[in-house]
């Protein structure tokens, strides 16, 4: 049995088809769209995909796509919206509804004098009248069928939010869990600090205060492991919460922070502006507005009400039949202030859309300039800044072990070294935000 509901879970959406890289993980810079035409809402690399069916309810590992699927079949805004569709349909049949007919019963020529004393020469009249509305009940249905489509549009933007805010929690959760295994790499290199200050110090080459000192980090480091789990278990809440969850039913998801977007030249995403979604919304905003202002108009016209009945005359027994027309006499236009409002509202939502329009260009520009610095800055921790961190450590801590650095330059190069993995885990999570944000904006998936 179809539901409300349905019709929001039947509208077009996006799919999503993912390869696997060598570790087993999904690399999310290879999720790819299925439907051009649509705005593809996201991903860890820019792609997001929706499917049909929903992922496994219990698992350790959840992946992006299994996500926003729980999150689009239970996620209970889409459920409420699935009544305001129920509503609309209400108000749409309700328009297309012919007026009732009314019945008179009228008695003449009663209670009088002489002759008319009595019933005696009453005349009773029976007739039905019924309202010609012309084309009334055509534009009253063309603004509701015009607000249906508006409904339908809102349904599908709700969708999508849904989908990205997902993505968004999805990608939140992957963050917290790329920190969490680089404080580990850092617990660990302080571990190994500590057990080499040991040596020094039993060697009588290092005073304790080195020790106290290299044990005072580590002590930190796990403070800074312990924060980062917290804000994890938060975000794996967030996520959960997308579709109804208090408690997540996965511990963990998958993703490559790492493979990091190619995102088309700016000209292309700028042809693409009139995809955004609310410039479909405005353009459908329009389109009511232009039925209203046609309503208006047709109201001009008076409503004629023609009436037939049947009259008896208890004098003589007799029947005949009668018929009549009302027509209202327009004196004056009493709905051209109708037509003055719906004419400027038309205008109004004209003058949004390019406002609308000129605004998503020049966010879009934005954007898409930090995207591309988020990469490069990416690119370069990854490839030149961490690689000549983790020479300089290994060749400080050989220098340090021999006695040729002291303390505080292995410490420092510690520092910038866990300061550098933090940087790339930050900038790759930038940029698979600001994709996101990207394919709001162009309404569609930016990556090919």
């Amino acid at each position: 049995m179809s539901s409300t509901f349905d019709r929001i879970a039947e509208a077009p959406c996006v799919r999503t088809r993912a390869r696997r890289n060598a570790r087993g993980c999904i690399s999310l810079a290879h999720l790819r769209k299925r439907r051009p035409t649509l705005l593809v809402v996201v991903a860890l690399a820019g792609q997001l995909v929706v499917s049909g069916s929903v992922g496994a309810e219990t698992t350790q590992e959840l992946n992006l796509r299994e996500a926003v699927d729980r999150a689009l079949a239970r996620n209970k805004q889409l459920a409420a919206f699935g009544f305001r569709i129920a509503e609309q349909e209400g108000r749409l049949e309700q328009a297309g509804l012919l007026p009732n007919p009314q019945v008179d019963l009228l008695f003449e020529n009663i209670g009088g004098q002489n002759t008319n004393l009595g019933f005696e020469s009453a005349e009773t009249t029976l007739s039905i009248a019924w309202a010609i509305e012309p084309g009334l009940r055509g534009r009253r249905v063309g603004v509701e069928r015009a607000r249906s489509e508006q409904t339908q549009l809102d349904a599908r933007i709700l969708r999508l939010d849904v989908a990205a805010e997902t993505a968004q929690h999805f990608l939140s959760c992957l963050e917290t869990q790329s920190h969490l295994r680089a404080t580990d790499e850092a617990m660990a290199l302080s571990e190994r600090t500590v057990a080499a200050v040991e040596r020094r110090v039993r060697a009588g080459r290092a005073p304790n205060a080195e020790l106290m000192r290299a044990r005072a980090e580590l002590a930190t480091e796990r403070l800074a492991r312990d924060d980062v789990s917290h804000e994890r278990s938060v975000a794996l809440h967030r996520l959960a919460a997308q579709w109804g969850e208090t408690a997540p039913s996965f511990s963990r998801v998958e993703g490559d922070l790492l493979e990091l977007p190619k995102v088309p030249g700016f000209d292309e995403l700028a042809a693409r502006i009139d995809r955004n979604p609310k410039l479909a919304r405005l353009a459908s905003e329009e389109r009511v507005a232009e039925a209203r202002l046609d309503l208006a108009r047709a109201r001009r016209w008076p409503t004629v009400t023609p009436n037939v009945g049947v009259r008896k005359f208890e004098l003589t027994g007799d029947w005949a039949l009668v018929a009549g027309l009302t027509v209202p006499f327009p004196v004056f236009d009493r709905n051209q202030g109708r037509v003055a409002e719906s004419r400027a509202a038309v205008a109004r939502t004209r003058a949004d859309t390019e406002s609308e329009r000129v605004r998503v260009h020049t966010t879009l520009y934005e954007i898409y300039q930090e995207m591309q610095h988020s990469i490069h800055r990416a690119e370069v921790l990854r490839h030149e800044v961490i690689p000549r961190f983790e020479k300089t450590l290994v060749e400080t801590q050989r220098g340090y072990e021999k006695g040729r650095y002291p303390y505080i330059d292995l410490h420092t190069v510690q520092v910038e070294l866990l300061a550098a993995r933090h940087s790339l885990v930050e900038a790759g999570t930038t940029a698979h935000r600001l994709v996101i944000t990207l394919e709001r904006l162009t309404g569609e998936g930016v990556l090919k």
